[in-house]
C-alpha cells in the first residue's frame, strides 16, 4: 500500500512538472561572418572588392560590401588580405585505392582488400578538399565503398568533398572497365559470376545500368572506347555499339541520373552524342564534325588533361606496362589539339582531371593546362564552379556564392584572375559552413 501511494505522488509531481516545465530551446543557428578582401562571388563577372558573407547553418545567407561587424554569437573569420571564390568541383575522380603511383598499387594488390581502398579513399578524399575541391564526380570504384565513403563524408565522420558517385563503369565484355582484363582464365573464371558492370547488347546494358543505381549510384558511367590503361581489342577506338549506348544513356536519364562517356577515338565520341550522353570525358581525337555535334547538342567536354602527361610519365618510369607508352603517347598528343579546336570552338567546358592516374590533391594543376590550351583565367575558374555545377546537375546549389547556396567556400593569396597558378595553394577551405583549413596568408 505505501509503495501505491509513493508511485502515485510520484506519477502527479512528474505530470504537475511535465504541463509547467518549458521546452528545451531550440540549438541557435551556427553563424560565420567572412571577411573577404576581394571577392569572386559569381565566377565569370568581376569579383568584388571588400565584402562580408555571411553563413547560417552551411549556408550562404547573405553577401554584403564591406566589413559587416558580426552579430552576436556569430563567429568572424578573417580573410581580408585574401582572394575568396567558391569552393571548386572535379568531375572526375577515382577517390578508392593508392592514387598516382600505380608501382605501389601493383605490389600491394594481392594483399589489398575492398576495406583497404576504402581506408586509402579516405585519405584522398581529405587530400581532395584540402585542395581547395568541395565536390567531386567520383567515375569508378568499387560501388559499396563508394557508397560509404560519400555516406560518411555527407555525415561528417570523414573530411572530404561531397562526392557523387558512380560504382563500377559500364563496360561491354573485355572493354576498358572489364574487372576480368588481365587475369589468368581460372582465376577469371571463378568470379565472372561475380561481375555485374558489363554487358553485351541492349537489354543486358540496361540491367547493368540498373544493378550500379540499386547499389546506390548518382550518375552512370560507360566505356564508349578502350582505355590508355588497359589492354583491349582495338586499343582507344569504339568499344560499345551505339545501340549500347542508348540504351545506357535512355535507362540513366529515366532513373533520373546523368551519363558520363570515357570516350577516346572520335568513332565513339561521336556516337556517345549522338546517343545523348551529358558530358564527354578525355575526348582526345576530337574531329570537325564531332566538335560541331557537340556545340549542337549541348554536350560537356571534360578534358582531363593532366591524365595524360601523368600516364605518360609513369609508363616511361617503368611503372605501367609497356604496352601503355604508345597509346598515352598517341592520346596526350592528339588531346592538347583537339582541346585546343574544341575551345576555341565554344564546346562546354567542365573541370575535370582524372585524379587517381595523377596523385590526388594536386587536382589544380589541370587549370594551368586550360589556359594553355586557350581558357582564360576566368573562364577555367567558371569550368571548375558555375559550369561544373551545371554539368552535374546542381547549378542551383553549388558553383557560386549566393544566397541560398552551399556554404563551400575558399582562399588564396594572389589573384587567380591574373595568375591561374595562385589555385594550386589554398590557404582556406571550408565546407558546408564547416571550416578544414585555414593557414595564415603567405
Amino acid at each position: 500500500m505505501r509503495k501505491a501511494l509513493v508511485a502515485a505522488a510520484l506519477l502527479v509531481s512528474t505530470s504537475a512538472w511535465a504541463q509547467t516545465a518549458s521546452p528545451a530551446p531550440a540549438p541557435l543557428p551556427k553563424v560565420s561572418y567572412i571577411h573577404a578582401g576581394q571577392l569572386l562571388d559569381r565566377p565569370g563577372e568581376r569579383p568584388r572588392g571588400a565584402s562580408t558573407i555571411v553563413v547560417r547553418d552551411g549556408k550562404v545567407a547573405e553577401v554584403r560590401d564591406g566589413f559587416a561587424a558580426p552579430e552576436t554569437g556569430a563567429e568572424l573569420i578573417d580573410l581580408k588580405d585574401r582572394f575568396v571564390l567558391p569552393g571548386l568541383i572535379d568531375l572526375h575522380v577515382h577517390l578508392l585505392g593508392i592514387g598516382g603511383d600505380p608501382m605501389r598499387a601493383r605490389l600491394l594488390a594481392l594483399n589489398n582488400e575492398i576495406v583497404d581502398d576504402a581506408f586509402y579513399g579516405a585519405g584522398n578524399a581529405r587530400a581532395t578538399l584540402m585542395a581547395g575541391f568541395t565536390t567531386v564526380r567520383d567515375l569508378g570504384g568499387e560501388p559499396r565503398s563508394l557508397r560509404a565513403l560519400r555516406d560518411a563524408v555527407a555525415r561528417g565522420d570523414v573530411a572530404g568533398p561531397t562526392i557523387v558517385n558512380a560504382g563500377a563503369p559500364i563496360s561491354v565484355t573485355g572493354g576498358h572497365g572489364d574487372p576480368l582484363n588481365g587475369l589468368a582464365e581460372h582465376y577469371a573464371h571463378g568470379i565472372a559470376d561475380q561481375v555485374m558492370n558489363t554487358c553485351d547488347g541492349p537489354e543486358d546494358c540496361r540491367r547493368a545500368v540498373r544493378r550500379q543505381v540499386g547499389l546506390g549510384a548518382e550518375v552512370i558511367k560507360f566505356m564508349a572506347t578502350g582505355g590508355v590503361l588497359s589492354n583491349v581489342s582495338g586499343g582507344l577506338g569504339r568499344a560499345m555499339e551505339p545501340d549500347e549506348m542508348r540504351a545506357v544513356i535512355d535507362t540513366a536519364h529515366g532513373l533520373g541520373r546523368k551519363v558520363a562517356a570515357h570516350s577516346h577515338a572520335a568513332a565513339g565520341t561521336r556516337a556517345a552524342v549522338e546517343a545523348g550522353v551529358d558530358t564527354i570525358d578525355h575526348g582526345s581525337f576530337l574531329d570537325d564534325a564531332t566538335i560541331r555535334l557537340m556545340k549542337e547538342k549541348g554536350t560537356w567536354l571534360v578534358p582531363t588533361m593532366l591524365a595524360p602527361r601523368a600516364a605518360l610519365q609513369q609508363a616511361r618510369a617503368g611503372m605501367l606496362p609497356p604496352a601503355t607508352i604508345p597509346k598515352a603517347e598517341a592520346a596526350g598528343a592528339a588531346a592538347a589539339a583537339s582541346h585546343a579546336r574544341a575551345i576555341a570552338a565554344g564546346v562546354k567546358i567542365a573541370f575535370g582531371t582524372d585524379s587517381g592516374v595523377s596523385k590526388h590533391g594536386i587536382n589544380a594543376q589541370e587549370f594551368a593546362l586550360m589556359v594553355e590550351a586557350g581558357m582564360t583565367p576566368a573562364a577555367a575558374i567558371r569550368a571548375a564552379t558555375l559550369d561544373a555545377a551545371d554539368a552535374l546537375g546542381r547549378e542551383d546549389t553549388l558553383g557560386a556564392l549566393t544566397p541560398g547556396r552551399e556554404a563551400d567556400i575558399i582562399a588564396v593569396s594572389g589573384n587567380p584572375l591574373d595568375d591561374v597558378r595562385v589555385l594550386e595553394r589554398v590557404g582556406f577551405v571550408m565546407a558546408d559552413g564547416v571550416v578544414h583549413k585555414h593557414e595564415a596568408a603567405r
